[in-house]
């Protein structure tokens, strides 16, 4: 990795407005050639095998961020290391472009990014989603993206074509159902109300949608998914998902700590429901079991988003099969690139 004395400041960018507050920390940027791009995952409770991270920390903070100790793996810190020592991956669109040209690669679902947001303040300046989104419209291969950014409306062009002639999915991480709580959570992400005006801008532009309430924090969050749900759905959303929070190695630290700060008279209540609904642990890795809970305090949880689902009118029909799209693109396209 190559240390960037003077890195892009997003915030001069045209194409970021300012989230609210001077944030608390400085951006310490390396960019870093990759081998590879594509991390493939096995984990059989996850409906995809590929994920794509152009980027390695995250600036958003969130205190809840399960990808916290992935940085500990480049000898830094999973608390404020996290979101402000950034990786970026500076050809990713050309790594990326060598996989797809391989024999081996038949043309599979990549999930942008499964770790951090591919639409993080970095993105504003590197645009390096976008390219790699590009080249995934160029071969036709499908996408979903994850992400709580309002940048995502930058790129309507590129997500039409891929909804033209491809798939695509853009999943909205809306935890939240108040802009002051989540500024006290995700620090330096976009408000909860942005987040919302760019689902509906997608929705017009005719991007399915799906809004994420993850996680789902016992004892702070959980009234607020009727809120998030009903937002979501006046906002076009197609559909909904939500997974319980969970405390993995240091993120327990880290929570902690910032939420015992920001919410002193309901910590005890937090972590005493977390605790129930994890049954005495508040992480889990087991599969099939890490993304809910257990017990009678998770049931109502389940409940009450199940029926304000159905009653939203959200759909009950599974999803057909994503269809396989993919192909190479001829040599006068390429050269394109």
């Amino acid at each position: 990795m190559k240390h960037v004395a003077n890195p892009p400041n997003p915030f001069f960018s045209e194409t970021r407005e300012a989230l609210g507050p001077t944030p608390g920390v400085t951006p310490d940027i390396f960019e870093e050639t990759a081998k590879t791009i594509l991390s493939r995952n096995d984990s059989p409770d996850l409906p995809f095998r590929w994920s794509l991270n152009p980027y390695r920390g995250c600036f958003h903070a969130c205190a809840y961020c399960y990808a916290r100790p992935s940085h500990e793996y480049w000898g830094f810190g999973a608390g404020t290391d996290f979101e402000s020592k950034l990786v970026v991956k500076i050809n990713a669109a050309t790594k990326l472009q060598e996989t797809f040209q391989k024999a081996s690669w038949n043309g599979e679902l990549i999930v942008f990014s499964g770790n951090t947001d591919p639409y993080q303040p970095l993105e504003a300046e590197y645009k390096l989603t976008r390219a790699c989104l590009q080249t995934c419209a160029t071969y036709k291969n499908p996408v979903g993206i994850i992400s709580k950014s309002a940048l995502l409306t930058r790129d309507i062009d590129v997500f039409q074509e891929l909804q033209k002639t491809a798939w695509i999915r853009v999943f909205l991480s809306i935890p939240f159902a108040s802009d002051e709580v989540a500024r006290k959570v995700e620090p330096q992400a976009p408000s909860i109300s942005k987040r919302f005006a760019t689902m509906e801008a997608l929705a017009k532009a005719g991007i399915p949608t799906v809004v994420s309430i993850a996680p789902v924090i016992p004892g702070l969050t959980e009234q607020d998914i009727p809120t998030i749900l009903s937002r979501a759905r006046d906002a076009g959303a197609q559909d909904a998902t939500f997974i319980l929070l969970r405390l993995n190695d240091n993120v327990k630290r880290v929570f902690i700590e910032r939420m015992s700060h920001h919410f002193p008279d309901r910590i005890q209540k937090i972590l005493s429901k977390l605790n129930e609904v994890r049954q005495g642990q508040m992480g889990e890795r087991i599969f099939f079991k890490r993304h809910h809970g257990q017990g009678t305090t998770w049931e109502v949880i389940a409940q009450l988003f199940e029926q304000t689902y159905r009653k939203l009118g959200f759909p009950t029909i599974p999803e057909k099969p994503i269809p396989a799209t993919f192909e190479r693109p001829g040599p006068a396209q390429l050269s394109l690139f």
